[in-house]
């Protein structure tokens, strides 16, 4: 299924894009419930429309009723292609400002999160800021984060500015090229060594297929994210063409 243009004529006039960014955060939930997640983890979509629009899709690790937490590696083993970027990053002085509640009966942790860009993320320096402080917190933590941008009305580079703010080396700035693109990031601390950022970039192109990318739910645990089954999946409940 080639990537669309869902935010200008002749598409937008017969398929809104938050419909359609509800309906692939939707598929990648689905996605990952059926096939790739492991026992006890859960995929979540949430979408949210107002003043600003921000849709994602939450990865949380749960207890089996009636059993103690633990290690969870009941998967068949997927091994990701080598990091395309592994600079050091500080975190330390990264403030975080956010509400976090738990569901105690099931005792969840996020532990990834994919993020599908909107316009209105992009649209204003405000906008902006939030959603690379929210990446920035998700990555202190330990969560993974998987940033896909198919937005091609604004032209702001999210990742960039992401990395502009952790104060990321030049290497890793420009990893993540073209205005379309899909990054998969996580933070991993070497024995006695400096907290680093590693990247997985993908360039994005209107008419092409989307790539797989690492979901990383542990240290040692990634999942395969395959974007254009999602997307494909999507697209057809919507009967958009290919």
């Amino acid at each position: 299924m080639p990537l669309h243009d869902h935010f200008r004529a002749p598409l937008l006039k017969h398929h809104h894009w938050e419909s359609f960014h509800a309906t692939w955060t939707t598929s990648i939930a689905r996605q990952l419930n059926k096939k790739p997640l492991p026992e006890g983890f859960l995929a979540e979509p949430q979408a949210a429309v107002g003043v600003t629009i921000e849709v994602d899709v939450a990865t949380f690790e749960r207890d089996s009723e009636g059993e103690e937490s633990g290690p969870t590696v009941s998967t068949a083993a997927w091994a990701p292609p080598k990091a395309a970027v592994s600079a050091p990053v500080d975190l330390a002085g990264v403030d975080v400002f956010e509400v976090k509640v738990y569901d105690e009966d099931r005792a969840r942790t996020l532990v990834a999160a994919v993020e599908l860009v909107s316009p209105a993320n992009k649209d204003r320096a405000s906008h902006r800021r939030a959603f690379v402080a929210k990446c920035a917190a998700y990555l202190q933590e330990s969560v993974s984060v998987i940033i896909v941008d198919v937005v091609t009305t604004r032209r702001h580079h999210l990742y960039r500015e992401l990395a502009d703010f952790l104060d990321l080396n030049q290497a890793a700035r420009e990893a993540v090229p073209g205005s379309l693109y899909a990054a998969a990031l996580r933070t991993v601390r070497p024995r006695r060594r400096k907290m680093r950022l590693e990247v997985w970039p993908a360039r994005l192109a209107l008419g092409a297929a989307l790539p797989t990318l690492p979901l990383w739910l542990g240290p040692d645990l990634a999942l395969p994210l395959d974007l254009e089954a999602s997307y494909e999946f999507a697209c057809d409940s919507l009967s958009i063409p290919a």
